[in-house]
């Protein structure tokens, strides 16, 4: 779908040619490109500016049909994301006039002060990621593009081999988007196991799912009481990637409730509607082990991926109970709502001490309250570890995974103590629940180098954006696979 091209983009018959446009610079060696620009640049209606665009039909001295031409602002601002939103737009503008294929002219790579190989990342991810519909249950309007060609000039055939790479992230992203925009009717614990198993073994994964009999001869108390409510019965998947030579291993656990209705504690009107979308770190963390084999990434992964189903009937929990974790902990329930960290803390306790993990990393849409505090398009990270905590953070501004960190303040915990058992599952205060909540978790990471992803803004939107559909983002594959490549290399 997405390819490398040297073709000539002036003598080239197209359907459409994508032409990215700085304010005060050219970005382009062909000079009928360049003096295209300036003559169209001569409109009223275009000059360059970001997110101008002006579609030119049939231009004299070129094979195209047209020449989709949009603005990147001035040439010094341009960064890593401006081109993926620029890559996005074309795609979509493409899509909307129901082409079949696009080739995007991409700048000059020796001219343009961004790393080559960034640049040609960037563009292909934001083209990639905006040919996308969800359409499992609805046709499109207006279906993705069959084709989509990256152009570049003749000295840059080496990068050939880069398209694959960003296909096979994007196609994580994307499937992980797909897992999430699934209604829960379709995606109980044990059909979302099922389908991630699928996946998994085409890959080479290796792959464990355990049921409900298992969790209980296990321990997994936490995550019981929080799937009791429901029909729809438990199950934890582990996925394992082992290349051979490979030494470190880094455990990635993610939340996994399938739908969450908040139990006893029932989300109000407003909050509950979307509520199929609190499974998206257990899609991130599976969709990034099967990018990581698919890539051959040499490092051993272990995926625990805790799913079940929050729902309030008689069998329920209740605020009041008591429940004895996998790590031995007894922990009193304050809130059914705040159930994403009880199944957090059996699926992490244990991952640490099957698989002896050097880093572990846990991804979540744990709580409301890290959206009030970062707003919808930053994640929170949380860690006592400043190398793990920086680097999760470049990694972010790479990929536009954005992250900021977030504090651990020891007394802080004072506000999970319990008079009856040791520790409660929510904070004693309506403030600080994020923070609370991390801390929680961090009582079960066993001194590990430990991070916490809390994902509940960015991991679906209301309002889709230049390369993404309104709903699940996928947030989190990108962000990861880029960690873990930094950490491998």
């Amino acid at each position: 779908m997405l390819q490398l091209s040297t073709i000539d983009p002036v003598k080239s018959k197209l359907t459409a040619l994508a032409v990215p446009v700085a304010e005060d610079k050219n970005l382009h060696r062909d000079q009928k490109i360049n003096a295209l620009v300036k003559k169209i640049k001569k409109f009223k209606e275009f000059k360059g500016a970001k997110d101008n665009t002006i579609t030119y039909y049939e231009p004299q001295g070129f094979n195209s049909e047209r020449v989709i031409l949009i603005g990147v602002g001035k040439a010094d601002e341009i960064d890593l994301d401006r081109l993926r939103v620029m890559a996005g737009q074309m795609v979509k503008k493409a899509i909307d006039l129901d082409l079949a294929e696009i080739a995007i002219l991409v700048p000059s790579l020796k001219n343009f002060k961004l790393d080559p190989e960034d640049t040609i990342t960037a563009i292909g991810e934001g083209a990639r990621l905006a040919n996308h519909r969800f359409d499992k249950y609805k046709k499109p309007e207006h279906p993705p593009l069959k084709r989509i060609k990256l152009v570049l000039d003749s000295t840059a055939t080496r990068y050939r081999s880069l398209t694959a790479r960003v296909n096979t992230i994007c196609e994580g992203t994307l499937q992980a988007r797909n897992w999430v925009n699934t209604p829960a009717n379709d995606k109980t614990p044990a059909v979302f196991a099922g389908s991630i198993k699928k996946l998994a073994q085409k890959t080479g994964l290796g792959i464990d799912i355990r049921d409900e009999r298992w969790l209980k001869k296990e321990g997994f108390n936490t995550m019981l009481a929080v799937a009791q409510g429901s029909q729809n019965r438990p199950r934890l998947v582990v996925l394992r990637h082992q290349p051979k030579g490979a030494k470190q291993t880094v455990a990635l656990i993610g939340k996994g409730v399938t739908f969450d209705a908040g139990g006893i504690n029932l989300k109000p009107t407003g909050s509950i509607e979307t509520m199929k979308c609190d499974m998206s770190g257990a899609a991130a963390v599976a969709a990034t082990l099967i990018t990581a084999a698919r890539l051959k990434l040499n490092t051993n992964l272990v995926g625990v991926i805790p799913i079940v189903e929050n729902m309030p009937s008689g069998t329920a929990i209740r605020p009041g109970d008591i429940i004895k974790s996998w790590a031995g902990k007894t922990v009193e329930i304050g809130n059914t709502d705040a159930e994403g960290r009880l199944i957090l803390i059996d699926a992490m306790a244990w991952a640490i001490d099957t698989f002896a993990p050097k880093v572990t990393i846990d991804m979540a849409t744990l709580t409301g309250a890290c959206v009030v505090a970062l707003g919808e398009k930053i994640a929170g990270v949380f860690s006592s570890d400043n190398h793990l905590a920086d680097a999760l953070i470049h990694a972010g501004d790479y990929t536009h995974e954005r992250c900021w960190r977030m504090p651990l303040p020891d007394d802080y915990k004072e506000q999970l103590k319990s008079e009856v058992a040791d520790t409660g599952n929510i904070g004693t205060t309506r403030w600080g629940g994020a923070i609370t909540a991390a801390l929680f978790l961090s009582e079960f990471a066993k001194g590990t180098r430990w991070a916490h992803i809390d994902i509940a803004g960015p991991a679906f939107l209301k309002k889709g954006n230049a390369y993404g559909e309104a709903g699940a983002t996928g947030f989190g594959v990108r962000l990861i696979y880029r960690l873990l490549e930094t950490m491998a290399s």
